[in-house]
């Protein structure tokens, strides 16, 4: 029996198709064979909707055989047939067709959908320059609204004001322009968007020039950006006449802003490119950008027909064609990850400096473990001091090792002090923390091995203590280190400890994109030298808090307390930017990580590290990531310092995107979990 959780459409997602065929010019019959034969594999796909080429029924590139009464007879009957056909079809089809209604020839799209027409939209916008001449043969459909037009017996919804809706797939809702009315300044489909549209079709027939693929492309690209839809382009290709033009079948399907996915172009033989849209990030999309519904009231004023059908999506695992990347903070593509390296560390840097600019500070000074997060801000703080013309002796950094600090640790916060040419130092806390366990009645002052929270937070709370006396001596600021995700888990201590700052750089950095940040800077030369192998040895260490000695059992490792931060990332970055219920998260964890094989790792991901984790370990890091992230972890951000958000996943200030009460649970998230059968 399948297991319904396995389907995309359980978790709001749907297929679409855009697609091409090779047309034989003013021969419906041909060309409905072609449909019918790449519809029906759309359909055993999976997909929701296909959109075909404009005018794919006749060809496009006919001119005045538009006209022709036999051509048109043609492709009524072969409409006639491909209703019929649609009848074993659970996808909605979209196809172009030249068509009379009210003695006027319109260039259309038909909806059909299980052996029914569920609607006819006109073509908004006529090009009729360059090469192009539709107004010699077409009337524009723009402004036409409330009527029906007659297909064999039927009388059909007609007009550029048809919506349709799937009543059994909330959030699918289809609108339909056509080719040129994309090009125009006020494309319909910013209307349809606006009105609820969450899909936009566009059957094309655009012709072929150097340079033009990428303009379809930006067009594509920004209107669904803009509009918070998905866009399905689907271009006319092989066996249009080459006359004076040509045409290379271009298809792509975009969501908001993002291409989930193409053809190749020039095709001789029929294409389709298949992706899995997310209606439920469009929704949430929208639901949060007030703007966009301030807008659509603004321009509200078309009385909007909204015909409504029942989809019956398949609740088979069909799979999933949609890329999850593993790593939503950290791009795939190299170029792109070197572009958001540079952006996230130059934002750190100017912030970092802005502070100290109005602050009127001399120093500044921050704790450094040999770890991660600390590296990081010291080497912010580093540059930094550059930028303001500071010698970087006035970057007082410390190390302060505890009861558990580790020699290579230590080691590696020495070298990178001295590659820096900061200010360094060593302070050790334990007889203060030894002085402060006694006092307090600890049995650890008393031989006794007890290390538990109190053990720990006397160590992390004095390092942060000695920091801020520390800069009230030097006339200076405390740089924290702690990152998002150790502030989405709640993975620091309270007040005085390494909560607490005076100015945080780190606030917005996720731990997964640190580690790529610091193996870029470990390839910039304007760091030195000799930083480079101090950072690389940095990176590839385990993560320990360092804060009990090591038994039996080795080194105290983080992400044995709080689950692996790659899973971790995944999971703060959907519940955080896109607000998503726990069984899609887990849906698409289970998609990105349950084999290491599939898609692309980042770039510079070491290949040892390449690891996998079935479902049953990623819905019990899902389930800890809930209670820590809803339960009782609010408290310390709503008292976070002051830093910078980095990454358009998101931001846990209180005073900027997360607002959340700090007495909040996680019942609701955690219930809803429970009910996933894996």
């Amino acid at each position: 029996m399948t297991n319904p959780f396995r389907s995309l459409y359980r978790h709001g997602f749907a297929r679409v198709a855009a697609c091409t065929v090779p047309v034989r010019l003013a021969d419906p019959q041909h060309n409905l064979a072609q449909i019918c034969t790449l519809a029906a594999q759309c359909a055993a796909e999976g997909a929701a909707v296909a959109v075909f080429p404009e005018m794919c029924l006749s060809g496009y590139a006919i001119d005045d055989l538009r006209q022709q009464d036999a051509l048109l007879d043609g492709v009524m009957a072969a409409l006639l047939s491909l209703r019929e056909a649609s009848q074993a079809w659970g996808c909605v089809t979209v196809v172009g067709a030249p068509l009379v209604h009210r003695a006027r020839l319109f260039n259309c799209a038909v909806i059909l959908h299980r052996g029914k027409f569920l609607g006819v939209v006109p073509k908004s916008y006529l090009p009729n320059y360059r090469e192009f001449y539709d107004s010699r043969q077409f009337t524009p459909g723009a402004g036409i609204a409330g009527e029906t037009i007659r297909l064999g017996t039927d009388e059909v919804p007609f007009g550029s004001d048809l919506l349709f809706e799937a009543s059994d797939l909330p959030g699918f809702t289809l609108g339909i322009e056509i080719c040129e009315d994309l090009w125009v300044p006020s494309p319909p489909s910013t209307a349809l968007a606006m009105a609820g549209a969450t899909i936009i079709g566009n059957p094309s027939a655009s012709t072929i020039t150097i340079g033009k693929s990428e303009d379809r492309h930006l067009l594509c690209r920004a209107q669904s950006q803009r509009a918070l839809c998905a866009y399905v382009y689907a271009a006319a290709g092989a066996g249009e006449s080459t006359t004076d033009v040509a045409w290379d079948g271009q298809v792509s399907v975009y969501e908001a802003g993002r291409l989930l996915g193409e053809s190749t172009r020039f095709p001789k033989t029929a294409q389709v490119t298949l992706a899995d849209i997310d209606l439920d990030l469009l929704r949430q999309e929208r639901m949060r950008m007030g703007s966009f519904h301030d807008c659509a009231r603004q321009n509200a004023g078309t009385t909007w027909r909204r015909v409504t059908f029942s989809l019956a999506p398949s609740l088979d695992d069909i799979g999933f064609r949609r890329a999850v990347p593993r790593f939503p903070f950290v791009p795939e593509d190299p170029a792109r990850l070197d572009q958001d390296c540079y952006e996230a560390w130059t934002i750190q840097v100017r912030a970092l400096t802005q502070r100290l600019e109005t602050s009127g500070v001399e120093r500044v000074v921050i704790g450094v473990s040999g770890g991660l997060d600390s590296t990081l801000a010291l080497l912010v703080a580093a540059r930094a001091a550059d930028e303001m013309g500071w010698q970087r002796d006035r970057v007082h950094a410390y190390t302060m090792p505890g009861f558990a600090t580790g020699e290579t640790s230590l080691g590696l916060a020495h070298a990178l002090m001295s590659a820096l040419g900061v200010c360094a130092h060593e302070l050790d806390i334990r007889p203060t923390a030894m002085q402060m366990l006694d006092t307090i009645g600890h049995p650890f002052a008393s031989g006794e091995a007890t290390h538990d929270v109190t053990f720990e937070n006397v160590q992390a709370g004095l390092r942060t203590d000695f920091l801020f006396r520390l800069a009230n001596q030097c006339n200076g600021i405390v740089i924290g280190t702690g990152d998002l995700s150790e502030l989405a888990l709640g993975w620091c201590t309270y007040g005085v400890g390494d909560q607490m700052s005076h100015y945080n750089v780190n606030a917005g950095m996720p731990k997964t994109l640190i580690q790529h940040l610091i193996r870029w800077l470990a390839r910039q030369e304007s760091l030195g030298e000799a930083i480079s192998p101090v950072l690389d040895s940095i990176v590839s260490a385990e993560i320990t808090p360092e804060l009990v000695p090591a038994d039996t059992q080795g080194v105290q490792k983080t992400e044995e307390k709080i689950g692996p931060y790659p899973l971790q990332d995944f999971n703060l970055y959907y519940t955080l930017r896109h607000g998503f219920r726990p069984s899609k998260i887990l849906f698409l964890a289970i998609q990105a990580w349950e084999d290491k094989n599939r898609g692309i790792w980042p770039a510079h991901y070491p290949d040892d590290r390449r690891i996998s984790y079935n479902a049953t370990e990623i819905r019990d890091w899902l389930s800890l990531f809930i209670r820590r992230f809803f339960g009782f972890s609010q408290f310390k951000r709503s008292a976070m310092p002051n830093g910078p958000k980095l990454s358009s996943g998101g931001s846990l200030s209180p005073r900027g995107e997360w607002r959340a009460p700090s007495d909040g649970t996680a019942a609701a998230w955690l219930e809803e979990l429970a009910r996933v059968i894996l």
